[in-house]
């Protein structure tokens, strides 16, 4: 009887030192590739910087009049944008306070219970003090598995960053950053001086762009620098107006670009609008209360990013009651607030207009979300 050969050994797996040193060289490879967009940008700006000044303005102007008012006015337009643009890129996202994670204790007990209401019982008891009011679809408390931790309101996890961003808008590959609390204004003035550097470009570069066609410019180098600038600004000016467009739309009534797809769910009903507070209270919101900083890609936004004013109707039940007697009215009905206040200079967003009014009432100190009196916001015109 013969007997068959043995099948061979499977080969043995690699080392874990050999696979976790195989994903680190990915993830950097991964973080490279990440920078590509923003080194495209920052490579067209160099490009426009020389065709603008160097050929455009030193070269093609013949008046120096014309030349002296465009070299300063683009160079102003070209420091705000680049300002503007670093900051977006190198301003870090801001992260849920230490308040909203899990404490060891809550995170054995989540992992001892089975999943359904026993695990929605530990986080309702974590989230008790906590100045939160939205939840998910099912009415759930919002918890982020990978980050331990309460969501704040309007907080998300980001899927690239690997991180809970507070106010997240969106993650954008062109600042190769998160857009959310910390950023966002730097991010609309980003949008903003760069559409108005190509505008300019474009208004400036029009007439010799003309000439270029007309045979009215000499056969020389700067030719077509001026002719792919002038295309170049126009085509950017176009998908920038649209996208700028958008994002001003977006801070009139107070959304994130996350929340117009998949509108905020508080305790009782889903409300697309349930943030907003109207158009200058929405705007002050974003970029603060001194007017001086406003155009400045400086930071000076209200609030700390974890709880937000709210327009809300009903009382949510879970959170601790509000004290007796202290609901306002409005003219034409009871906007009741939640009891978990808003912190400090969100609070001020609220109560130093009079279209806020807030009835007085002391605070429990050394909480989270301290017991604050019912507020009410009255319509505006």
């Amino acid at each position: 009887m013969r007997c068959g050969k043995m099948a061979a050994p499977p080969p043995p797996p690699p080392p874990a030192g050999a696979a976790g040193a195989w994903g680190g060289v990915r993830r950097r490879c991964q973080r490279l590739l990440y920078w590509v967009p923003v080194l495209f940008i920052s490579s067209i700006l160099c490009w426009s910087y020389y065709a603008y000044v160097a050929q455009l303005c030193l070269l093609t102007m013949t008046n120096i009049g014309e030349k002296v008012v465009c070299l300063v006015a683009y160079h102003i337009f070209f420091m705000l944008f680049v300002w503007s643009y670093w900051k977006t890129i190198f301003t870090l996202p801001m992260n849920p306070s230490k308040e909203f994670h899990l404490s060891y204790s809550d995170k054995e007990s989540l992992e001892r219970e089975p999943r359904g209401e026993s695990q929605q019982e530990v986080l309702r008891r974590a989230a008790k003090d906590l100045p939160i009011y939205t939840r998910t679809m099912s009415g759930a408390i919002r918890y982020c598995d990978r980050c331990h931790l309460v969501k704040p309101d309007r907080c998300h996890h980001c899927s690239v960053c690997d991180k809970c961003i507070l106010k997240m808008d969106h993650h954008c590959p062109w600042v190769n950053n998160c857009v959310g609390f910390s950023n966002y204004k730097f991010f609309l003035l980003f949008l903003a001086y760069s559409l108005l550097y190509c505008l300019f470009i474009a208004a400036t570069d029009l007439q010799y762009f003309i000439k270029f066609w007309t045979n009215g410019l000499p056969d020389t180098q700067a030719k077509f620098h001026i002719m792919f600038l002038f295309f170049a600004a126009a085509m950017f000016s176009v998908s920038l107006s649209s996208l700028f467009g958008y994002h001003c739309w977006l801070v009139s009534k107070n959304k994130s670009t996350l929340e117009v797809f998949r509108a905020p769910i508080f305790r009782h009903r889903t409300d697309k609008n349930g943030f907003s507070l109207g158009f200058s209270k929405n705007l002050r919101q974003v970029f603060g209360d001194e007017k001086k900083y406003w155009l400045l890609p400086v930071f000076s936004s209200l609030g700390d990013g974890c709880s937000f004013p709210t327009c809300l109707v009903n009382q949510d039940p879970e959170q601790a009651s509000t004290p007796g007697g202290l609901n306002s009215t409005s003219k034409n009905e009871n906007h009741l607030f939640p009891a978990k206040p808003l912190r400090g200079s969100q609070s001020h967003l609220l109560t130093d207009t009079p279209s806020w009014s807030e009835t007085s009432g002391k605070a429990e100190k050394g909480k989270v979300g301290m017991s604050n009196p019912a507020l009410t916001m009255e319509n505006e015109t």
